[in-house]
């Protein structure tokens, strides 16, 4: 069936069905989502993720330097979310044994954990794959740093029947490839305890600039000094240019800029 034409000469969206509408995406502009999405707990960091948190029904991957160094810094405040359904967060192959007193702090109780534990890559795939098409309640996180793009793409296929969060948690070299994952985000530290965070794939665009987040662990905000809490001042170093003009005048001229502070 032709759609109407607007009167411009463009094909206007009030002429498709409201299902349709929604799903027609403009490449310049931040995409909305159809599915549930669920808060990030960090307000700037949903403002910038279409539907306004972690998507539901597809993949998100972290991207991060070094396994098990922030992703609970990042998922963390959305962990209440998670369980709001009373499911349970599932962690397939994590680097590290679950810590089951750091887990606690961020409000999760032990049988509220199924930690999945598989070495080789093939059972990795395999139960991740599983446990997406099970549809669980709750949230997915699986550590995939071997998976290629043909796999990615057949768990992107099975999450999109799935209601629960799925985050694969990559190392930041697959940036370098293609992936079928609609929503890509890199983490990393930051001066003192802020994370920080690109959005290098999202549908929308990606996010150039950096996002820092303010990411200090609940349990320690309340023991954690406020001269600790702030990124160290550490100088600005000049141009060799700049250092050799001011010796060329005899003496050498103060950096205005020494001593402050790193600004995101």
């Amino acid at each position: 069936m032709p759609v109407p034409a607007h009167p411009s000469g463009a094909f206007g969206l009030d002429a498709l069905p409201r299902h349709v509408a929604e799903a027609v995406w403009r490449g310049a502009e931040v995409g909305s989502s159809s599915s549930r999405t669920v808060s990030t707990g960090f307000a700037a960091l949903d403002s910038l993720l279409p539907g306004g948190g972690w998507p539901t029904h597809t993949l998100t991957e972290l991207l991060l330097p070094q396994a098990a160094l922030c992703e609970w810094r990042l998922l963390g405040p959305s962990v209440p979310s998670f369980l709001d359904s009373g499911g349970r967060v599932y962690l397939i192959a994590p680097p590290k044994q679950p810590h089951v007193g750091g887990l606690i702090q961020l409000g999760l109780t032990p049988d509220q954990v199924v930690w999945i534990h598989a070495s080789a890559p093939v059972d990795r795939l395999w139960i991740t794959e599983q446990l997406v098409k099970s549809d669980p309640a709750g949230a997915v996180l699986a550590w995939l740093p071997q998976a290629r793009p043909e796999q990615i793409r057949r768990l992107q296929i099975h999450a999109q029947s799935c209601d629960a969060p799925v985050f694969l948690l990559r190392p930041i070299t697959a940036l370098n490839d293609a992936s079928p994952a609609p929503l890509r985000v890199a983490v990393s530290l930051a001066p003192g305890w802020q994370l920080e965070v690109r959005i290098p794939k999202r549908r929308g665009g990606s996010l150039e600039d950096a996002l820092y987040l303010e990411a200090m662990p609940a349990s320690l905000a309340a023991v954690i000094p406020p001269r600790l809490r702030v990124p160290q001042a550490i100088p600005v170093a000049r141009s060799h240019k700049e250092a050799s003009d001011a010796r060329a005048l005899g003496r050498v001229a103060p950096d205005p800029f020494a001593r402050q502070s790193i600004a995101h």
